[in-house]
């Protein structure tokens, strides 16, 4: 791909609905997604495991031109961008970036309560981080925050059994563990790319005056936003419209689910972990 397209990265195929929501908002860009479905999901890694895989594909982007990166995956941006940003990118073009989806979530999130009270599902790892405490507190330190792990819902949405009418009892069964904690939470944050392909049976579950909020069109006006902010990056940016995908796993089975996920065809192609670079 010639010029300098938009990055994506996620460790499967969550992130394709935060792409779906910047594609939407900014089509005359072009991107590459990348998905390490091969060691996925990220989840339950280590912080050092999380780390490595990532800057490994940030890297691999980068060689693919990329100037701009955005991290669509909730567990990356916790446990992989902080040292991306302060460490790794030390030596790397200056003019380059990677940034990541929880920032610009925690920003606005609060705006959504009346209650002030909100809950976070999300993976174990981006639970365990306290990332989202953590940024939620900078903007809106009255807040308060509950967080709930969700396991048993990447490998249920990945496999399709979502669609199953027994995967309610697996929903339910984290909405309830949530809702115990506070009777006034009255908006939900889908803290995980996934989630919003069962954002309606979440809902159907909860009572009708708790907001489910699904982070692409957060994501995506907030890159709107920055590329406005920061000219000089804009206008590097190649705009003639292109997508590709690459995915670690077999382009087949990624297209499959993929496809789902981006709500249009995809058709990927592959590319091996052992051409990333550790650098």
């Amino acid at each position: 791909m010639a010029g300098k397209p938009i990055g994506i990265f996620d460790s499967g195929i969550g992130g394709l609905t935060v792409f779906r929501s910047i594609a939407e908002q900014l089509p005359g860009y072009d991107y590459i997604y990348l998905g390490d479905s091969s060691r996925a999901p990220y989840g339950n890694r280590s912080f050092n495991t999380i780390h490595q895989y990532t800057w490994e594909c940030v890297q691999w982007l980068f060689k693919m031109d990329c100037q701009l990166i955005i991290l669509a995956c909730n567990t990356a941006s916790a446990k992989a961008l902080r040292t991306i940003q302060q460490k790794d990118m030390q030596g790397i073009d200056p003019t380059k970036r990677v940034l990541g989806v929880i920032r610009p979530t925690a920003e606005v999130i609060g705006n959504y309560s009346a209650t002030k009270e909100i809950g976070v599902l999300g993976t174990t790892g981006t639970v365990q981080s306290e990332s989202y405490l953590i940024e939620i507190q900078k903007f809106f330190p009255d807040l308060k925050v509950y967080q709930q792990a969700c396991p048993l819902w990447v490998p249920m949405i990945e496999s399709g059994d979502y669609e199953k009418p027994e995967a309610d009892a697996i929903i339910n069964l984290y909405l309830y563990e949530l809702m115990k904690q506070s009777v006034n939470i009255d908006t939900i944050l889908l803290a995980c790319t996934h989630y919003p392909l069962i954002q309606d049976k979440i809902k159907a579950l909860l009572s009708p005056n708790i907001k489910v909020i699904a982070q692409g069109d957060i994501v995506a006006h907030s890159l709107a936003d920055y590329l406005q902010r920061h000219p000089k990056m804009e206008q590097q940016l190649s705009k003639t419209g292109t997508k590709q995908f690459f995915t670690t796993d077999d382009t087949a089975e990624f297209d499959g689910h993929a496809s789902r996920f981006f709500s249009a065809p995809v058709t990927s192609s592959h590319v091996s972990v052992t051409e990333f670079s550790c650098g």
